[in-house]
């Protein structure tokens, strides 16, 4: 109930406070459209076949279109206050993660994590992501956090979830190449860790980074959101 609490009041806030921010920026993205009168959602979306498993993200229908700048203000507005709550799932990563580098210069939307915007940090294990395609095999123990903002055509952003992937060791788990995957909601709440509690409500981030399983089932930032 503290997180429930905590995210009714950061959503008021951010509301009244967005306002300014996107007045030009909250452009209805067309092509995104698939019925004016769907409700955003901001959780999993489940397998018709499989109630217990979701395959993806919900997607947020018709979100903003924002530069770099805008943003990263909005994100600067709140970021804490999401680590905070964050910080109620007790997951060490959570109360350290905004202490980490960022590799990206400002949130950037995410398709595959629903249009979000999203951020990319990592500990100082994990150091060479930021080598990006040449990061190789990262090593035991490195971890790498994904914040998240929803923001709609309305103007309105509130905090997503955080995703984070750690490497555990050799045999942890095969299919997923050891990394174990976890998400923690917006109240704090775990909704799923790899052979943890609601595993099989993150199968499908394993199925996503199967993708890329030649580079460590790492996907990496766009171009133009990189630190070098």
């Amino acid at each position: 109930m503290v997180g429930a609490r905590n995210l009714a009041a950061l959503t008021l806030v951010i509301a009244i406070s967005a306002g300014s921010v996107l007045s030009a920026a909250a452009q209805v993205n067309r092509a995104d459209v698939d019925d004016e009168r769907e409700p955003v959602r901001t959780g999993p979306i489940k397998q018709a076949e499989d109630p217990s498993g979701p395959r993806r993200h919900f997607r947020l229908r018709n979100p903003a279109r924002l530069s770099g700048e805008e943003a990263e203000r909005l994100y600067g507005q709140i970021k804490q206050e999401m680590a905070k709550c964050y910080g109620i799932s007790k997951l060490p990563a959570t109360g350290d993660y905004l202490n980490w580098k960022r590799y990206n210069n400002a949130p950037y939307p995410s398709v595959s994590h629903g249009n979000r915007f999203v951020s990319n940090y990592a500990n100082s294990e994990a150091g060479a992501y930021g080598r990006y395609e040449q990061t190789g095999r990262l090593p035991v123990g490195s971890i790498l956090a994904k914040d998240s903002i929803t923001v709609g055509k309305d103007g309105v952003a509130i905090p997503g979830a955080l995703f984070l992937m750690e490497k555990m060791p050799a045999g942890f788990n095969y299919v997923s190449g050891d990394w174990r995957y976890t998400m923690v909601m917006p109240d704090g709440s775990i909704f799923g860790i790899t052979n943890g509690v609601g595993s099989e409500r993150v199968k499908f981030c394993i199925s996503c980074h199967l993708a890329v399983e030649k580079q460590d089932h790492l996907f990496f930032i766009p171009d133009e959101y990189r630190v070098k």
